[in-house]
């Protein structure tokens, strides 16, 4: 054992290695007052790309967020270098309060859910009339998720040179929300996109749909290439300057105030995380008649009191016949 003076100095005392660093700890988290405010348009690889003003920054999720994770929407602080020049990288220190939160599950009995965007508040669901054919049941998945969030949907039927719209149009009907029909002719002059932009005006939107419906098509009518400047050209995936939908990317509307959100093609849309109770509230005209349904009624049993409701007038069957059917989703598969 070493000993010392009476006297030691400084010199003389020996600090032991620490291998986090000899700086004492501290709960206390900077409040970061003066970061920035940024949107997140892409996230690659812990990499995230982020707009602060009219300026495209790279950035990383601070430590100090631990598990947060931020994704595509959402409204961000950060800090350090925001000048979007090149090999430069800032930190988010802070994840806002997010108005609307879509998710999805792999399948119904995955308990694990995927954030797909943040913020949105209506949700186009893109479908072709043919090749490939409709998927009525994943629409109605895609229609429940958006009931879930708080969005309002929006449905686009491409291909109708292929094949009429009409069968779709009247299994939705009843729930009244806006569509559009489009052909392969219309997304290549434009026209298509000119009668879409004009419902995606004022609203962050973000688009659904699987591989081969025409939906990267139609965001790139309604986003062209100039436009994409604003987003440094970020690939989703290599960062290389060309876009693919392997991830969710942000673009600014053209000719239109507003943002569309481009998802990966889904092949299923898992509602595991939806709590059936709340599918009811995109039926306002149904909500009253639940008042005498008795405790935890599903909706669809021998005691609703639904049935009694619509027979005596106050709304029209076709209105419960849907909200059932989008009900029974979770009971069911895509391609039954």
């Amino acid at each position: 054992m070493r000993r010392y003076g009476k006297n030691p100095d400084e010199d003389d005392i020996r600090v032991r290695p620490n291998r986090k660093g000899n700086r004492p700890r501290t709960h206390i988290r900077p409040k970061h007052e003066d970061a920035a405010e940024a949107m997140v348009l892409t996230v690659d690889r812990g990499r995230l790309t982020c707009l602060v003003e009219d300026r495209v920054v790279m950035a990383m999720k601070a430590r100090e967020l631990g598990r947060k994770a931020a994704v595509v929407g959402d409204r961000v602080a950060v800090v350090g270098d925001l000048s979007g020049k090149k090999d430069t990288l800032a930190r988010i220190v802070r994840i806002e309060e997010r108005a609307s939160v879509l998710r999805r599950t792999a399948d119904d009995d995955d308990p694990y859910e995927r954030v797909v965007v943040a913020n949105a508040d209506q949700l186009a669901i893109v479908t072709a009339l043919a090749d490939p054919e409709p998927r009525p049941r994943l629409i109605d998945r895609c229609l429940v998720a958006a009931y879930d969030a708080g969005l309002s949907p929006l449905l686009v039927l491409t291909k109708s040179d292929l094949a009429p719209a009409d069968k779709i149009l009247e299994a939705y009907g009843a729930l009244d929300f806006p569509y559009v029909v489009t052909s392969r002719e219309e997304l290549v002059d434009g026209d298509a996109a000119g009668r879409v932009r004009e419902l995606l005006d004022g609203h962050v939107t973000a688009f659904v749909g699987h591989s081969g419906v025409g939906k990267t098509t139609l965001v790139n009518a309604l986003v062209p290439k100039d436009r994409r400047r604003i987003t440094g050209h970020v690939n989703a995936v290599t960062g290389r300057g060309r876009h693919t939908t392997t991830s969710a990317l942000a673009l600014p509307l053209t000719d239109a105030e507003g943002w569309v959100i481009d998802t990966p093609g889904v092949r299923s849309f898992g509602l595991h995380h939806v709590d059936p109770s709340r599918v009811i509230n995109a039926f306002p005209d149904l909500v009253p008649g639940t008042e005498e349904c008795p405790r935890a009624c599903s909706h669809d049993e021998q005691d609703c009191a639904l049935d009694a409701w619509v027979e005596a007038g106050h709304a029209d069957p076709a209105r419960l016949y849907s909200l059932r059917r989008l009900l029974a989703t979770r009971e069911r598969r895509e391609g039954d």
